[in-house]
Parts: structure tokens; sequence; C-alpha cells
């Protein structure tokens, strides 16, 4: 794999991070895995993250999943937070400053920055994908869909 941590992820890459992804989750279906693998991903090939994971639906409350990064906190009721309103809404939440964001989780106090994708399938919230960043305002519009084109990839090879 090209490590992209040094040059930062340009116009192209992330259509060398999709290669990769998809390269990575090829010959495995199983969730677990491939969410294992894909936070290990993330969190090899992007920089300034301090967390990358998932958290997942269970009966309408977010429980934690696979995750490179601190400690985390465990459950999150949906409409809570920056992980809760993107599950609640099922949209994309990108938080330049997560301080500012009304009832914000501080789970691990040096993030200041989040992008949360949450993740589909057949109509079903299966849950979110989170990002952190102690850097603010770490995440652009760029960065934002090209971590929703990846996830697509997860959803499409994974079962879930």
């Amino acid at each position: 794999m090209i490590d992209l941590k040094d040059t930062g992820v340009g116009l192209d890459g992330y259509a060398l991070l999709s290669a990769q992804l998809e390269s990575l989750l090829a010959d495995e279906r199983d969730f677990i895995a491939n969410a294992a693998q894909f936070s290990a991903f993330l969190s090899s090939q992007l920089d300034d993250l301090n967390w990358a994971g998932f958290y997942l639906n269970r009966n309408e409350e977010l429980v934690l999943g696979p995750f490179q990064g601190q400690i985390a906190c465990v459950r999150i009721p949906f409409g809570r937070g920056v992980c809760g309103t993107a599950a609640a809404t099922r949209q994309t939440q990108r938080v330049e400053d997560v301080h500012a964001f009304a009832g914000h989780i501080a789970c691990d106090s040096a993030s200041n920055s989040e992008l949360v994708v949450p993740l589909v399938k057949d109509g079903r919230l299966i849950g979110v994908l989170d990002l952190d960043s102690p850097k603010p305002a770490r995440f652009t519009e760029h960065d934002q869909a090209g971590i929703e084109q990846l996830a697509a990839i997860f959803l499409r090879l994974t079962d879930c």
C-alpha cells in the first residue's frame, strides 16, 4: 500500500484508497472482520486521526464496534452527540469544532473535529462510521465525499 500520511489525501488519493480497500476486503464478507480491517486501514492511511471506527445500531441505540484509537464511549443514544445525530438523521455529520456542537459527547477530550457517516444498507441503518481528529476543521468536503465512497465500498463488500 502507498502511505498517504506524509502527503495528505489529494485529488487522486481517495481513488487510490478506494482501490486499496476493494482489494483488502475482496475475499472476506464477515462484518466484524471487515469492520476491523477498515478501521485499521483508515487509521493507517489518513493523517491527523485519533479515532476511526464503528458504532452499531442495536435497537435504536449505538453500541461500540471495531475501532482503532483510545478507549471510547460504549453506548450512544440516537439523536445525542455527533454519532447519535448522524444515526437519527441518516445524514453525514462533518463538524469542524466538536466543542461547539450542541450535545457533543466528549469520549476523548483530545478530539476537536469529527466526521460521521451513517451506514445504510437496503434501507436499514447498520450503524455509523466515526472519524475523530485532534486537529480543528480536519475534514473537508473532499474528505467527506471520499469517506462516503469508502463506506459504500465497505457496505457493498460486507454482509450486514
